[in-house]
């Protein structure tokens, strides 16, 4: 993938991150617990995204912040450091939205303003931590 190719498909994950985060923030504030909490894992997996395409990555795939930070280590070892805390949001990917991960209930019903208001604190570690090395 050309440069040029390479930093416009990362800036738009990072836009759309950012979007992700103002979603999030909004649903917490809302009440709406699960949905934010999912927004942020979203973020989250958006901003490591990015910051692989803007490092020349042809294939990122995956939902794994666990993942993605591996991924990200072999442009930057320092991904080593967020990797423990990005990784706490992987478990907002399937449990925020079905029924099913949930041993009884709904997401809906499990997840409260503690569990949102520290998933968009991670989005935004992950956030600070990555954008200074996309510059």
């Amino acid at each position: 993938m050309p440069p040029d190719r390479a930093g416009d498909d990362a800036q738009r994950w990072l836009n759309q991150a950012r979007r992700d985060i103002e979603d999030a923030k909004f649903n917490v504030e809302g009440g709406r617990y699960s949905v934010g909490c999912f927004l942020a894992q979203q973020a989250g997996e958006k901003i490591v995204t990015s910051y692989l395409y803007f490092r020349g990555a042809d294939d990122v795939w995956g939902h794994s912040l666990s993942d993605l930070c591996e991924d990200a280590m072999a442009f930057d070892p320092g991904f080593d450091a967020l990797k423990a805390t990005a990784a706490l949001l992987d478990k907002y990917f399937e449990m925020t939205r079905y029924p099913t991960g949930l041993p009884g209930g709904i997401p809906a019903d499990a997840f409260d303003e503690s569990d949102g208001v520290r998933a968009v604190q991670i989005a935004n570690e992950v956030l600070d931590f990555t954008v200074p090395r996309m510059e």
